[in-house]
């Protein structure tokens, strides 16, 4: 058996490999979502399963769930067609064979030793346009994928480490910014080679059966904390519900409900009661749904490794062909903003099985916003980001402010990075003041953004908590409702649709504005301390 101090230091050489992949990819992405909000992660997956085995700490945790599934995907193509050999690798980002959304694209690669799969290793990174109406992919009025951009099934990129051309150049032809992507990809070739070189030096120190033995006792003590953590947690059902605006179709809410039954150290998340499949564009795949899962329970049970073992002890019911189960062809570019109700909703469900470890219910949007157009040379670009808002209080403090959402660790695009980059300019960039939810401890606070297009520019957003505001817990408040705004010709309008919207067309200087919704509050707000209120008015915070 393995002894402890060993273990210990193969975790952090692990870690550390898939650290330094995520970087590698950080310092070379040609496209500031990756270089500068670092939407992309990778890590190290079984040789048979796919399940995870090691992740890297600042990489984006719903993709190392979802990659689980996509390496899955793999090896089943492996094993139908064969001919897999060293230096091989694969690329495709198809949401229905674990992916998540189309600009997502993942990048497999196996691992060789004594002329046998050993592990493989994968990266994933979000690239800034594969095609589709919309520039930048997030098209709120989708009705299919065909709409959204290009889809890869798992194809050889590379064969025994020679570069296909042939997908290259169609790779190209689909992408209004060619040199982005291709940007991209070889930062994604680049971190593998590295991870690759790192964790074969690994194996040569300390061999492969050891290796190999680690990561059966990693995902068996992960499995083992998860049943402790869950026996801590009374027995019952607990049922918690949420909404989604609507699919930017249809103008009715969406419900995403959950029955959370804890029995001993087991757990079954049932999504039964679930909304259908959507006409619109947030539609989620199961893997993505399981993925989304896997970060709720870990931002809830902190102390639990981060490797497939976790899920060992949880079932989960997810109706096949479901608005968290879609499958092909519907369109699913909205992903993130059903994946942080899904999350919301199982913090909700578990705040009633143990409200010491609540959380209130973070912004619950990315506010995923698309900018395109034509500068005076002629050349094409494209900006997508996503932008902050607040986190939900929790039984030890105040929720941040102008966070990102707990579906990731990645950051918001630095305004200067988009500046220099677009042809756009901030005219503000501020904290929202009574955007959060009161409570003994507050949520954190939105944003508020205005953007002047400096260029004619076309506009498109897809965002969420429009209609229903984040919601508090153990007695806390509601935060503010999202917002989103343009000028026009002197008038201001805003979408129909509420928090969806597409081919709206500035002028050079007119301007967008967005107000994001802050975070729940947890607590009765007359138990807020008299210092924390005043500081909060001194601030401006609340009127």
């Amino acid at each position: 058996m393995i002894d402890p101090v060993t273990l210990a230091i193969l975790k952090g050489r692990l870690e550390q490999i898939a650290d330094e992949m995520d970087a590698t990819l950080y310092r070379s992405a040609f496209n500031p979502i990756i270089a500068e909000a670092r939407d992309a992660c990778h890590g190290l997956y079984h040789a048979t399963t796919g399940d995870t085995l090691v992740q890297g700490a600042s990489g984006l945790p719903i993709f190392v769930g979802a990659m689980a599934f996509a390496v899955k995907a793999v090896i089943d193509k492996v094993a139908r067609e064969g001919g897999l050999v060293e230096a091989d690798v694969f690329l495709f980002n198809d949401p229905y064979e674990g992916g998540t959304h189309l600009n997502d694209f993942r990048l497999v690669r196996p691992v060789f030793r004594k002329g046998r799969v050993f592990c493989w290793i994968a990266s994933v990174g979000h690239w800034l346009d594969i095609g589709g109406n919309v520039p930048g992919g997030y098209n709120p009025k989708a009705t299919e994928s065909f709409q959204e951009g290009v889809r890869i099934p798992p194809v050889k990129l590379m064969q025994a480490g020679r570069m296909n051309q042939d997908i290259l150049d169609i790779l190209a032809a689909n992408s209004r910014v060619a040199t982005s992507n291709w940007g991209d990809l070889n930062g994604q070739l680049n971190a593998l080679d590295l991870g690759q070189r790192r964790f074969e030096a690994l194996l040569d120190e300390y061999g492969n059966d050891v290796v190999a033995e680690a990561f059966v006792a990693f995902s068996d003590r992960a499995e083992a904390l998860m049943r402790a953590a869950l026996r801590e947690l009374p027995d019952g059902i607990y049922s918690f519900d949420d909404v989604l605006d609507n699919d930017g179709i249809v103008d009715v809410m969406l419900p995403i409900a959950l029955d959370l039954t804890i029995e001993g150290d087991g757990a079954v998340l049932d999504f039964s009661r679930s909304a259908g499949p959507a006409q619109g564009p947030v539609n989620i795949s199961y893997s993505t749904t399981i993925a989304a899962c896997y970060v709720a329970l870990k931002h809830v049970f902190t102390a639990v490794p981060a490797n497939a073992g976790c899920l060992r002890p949880i079932r989960f019911v997810v109706p096949d062909g479901s608005l968290l189960g879609a499958r092909a062809p519907r369109p699913v570019a909205g992903y993130t903003e059903t994946i942080l109700r899904l999350i919301g909703v199982i913090f909700g469900a578990l705040a009633k099985a143990d409200p010491s470890r609540a959380t209130a219910a973070p912004f619950g949007t990315i506010n995923a916003l698309s900018l395109s157009g034509a500068r005076g040379d002629g050349s094409r670009w494209v900006m997508f980001s996503f932008f902050g808002g607040g986190l939900g209080g929790n039984p030890d403090s105040d929720g941040l402010s102008h966070a990102n959402n707990p579906i990731s660790t990645a950051t918001i695009p630095p305004v200067e990075i988009l500046e220099a980059a677009y042809p756009v300019l901030f005219t503000q960039w501020a904290l929202r003041a009574n955007s959060a939810g009161m409570g003994r401890h507050r949520g954190g606070l939105g944003a508020v953004y205005e953007i002047e297009a400096l260029v004619d520019t076309r506009v498109s957003l897809l965002g969420e908590r429009g209609k229903v505001a984040p919601f508090g817990v153990a007695g806390g408040g509601q935060a503010g409702l999202n917002r989103f705004s343009w000028t026009q010709q002197g008038e201001t309008l805003s979408p129909p649709m509420v928090s969806k919207i597409t081919d709206v067309s500035l002028a050079a200087g007119e301007r967008l504005r967005l107000e994001t919704p802050g975070g729940g509050g947890w607590g009765d707000p007359a138990e807020r301390s008299a210092e924390a209120a005043a500081r909060d008015k001194r601030l401006g915070y609340v009127a």
